[in-house]
């Protein structure tokens, strides 16, 4: 790290807390929507056409900081380019689970060994979750998704 990003970070550590603390507020602005919109799946992830999104998993006692709103999609892939369309950012961080990836070759893993991480793989999209997000605009991604999943 040099002088120039030690000075940036040393002023948006100032910032941490309170952008944490929004992107938290935002997290349960998203999980009430969602659960308003009659979108949410089950507890147990089964995500189907009916209940299309399950959202972020909180174990009690703990909470996240929510550097991204991940949810579980069904016809993810359908929906992200809905989204893109409709210019709703969302990404795909992590598109091959990690033991298929050729770093890992060494370990024998192939498809269909961990089935479940492959899963999530197929299924996982991050939604916008930035400080500044305002309450409009998370109604508007998730009344978006409610649109997607009302048309297929």
């Amino acid at each position: 790290m040099d002088a120039l990003q030690a000075a940036v970070l040393s002023v948006k550590l100032n910032h941490l807390d309170q952008w944490t603390t929004k992107r938290r507020e935002n997290a349960a602005t998203y999980d009430k929507l969602f659960q308003e919109a009659g979108l949410v799946a089950p507890e147990d992830d089964t995500i189907s056409e009916e209940k299309p999104v399950s959202l972020p998993f909180v174990r009690e006692g703990n909470y996240h900081v929510f550097h991204q709103y991940v949810i579980r999609a069904h016809n993810r892939d359908r929906l992200k380019t809905f989204l893109s369309q409709q210019g709703v950012g969302c990404g795909i961080y992590y598109p091959l689970s990690i033991h298929l990836q050729e770093c890992y070759g060494m370990l024998g893993y192939q498809e269909g060994s961990l089935p479940e991480a492959e899963k999530a793989t197929r299924e996982v999209l991050a939604l916008p979750i930035f400080p500044e997000l305002t309450f409009e605009q998370l109604e508007g991604v998730v009344t978006t998704i409610k649109q997607f999943y009302e048309k297929s």
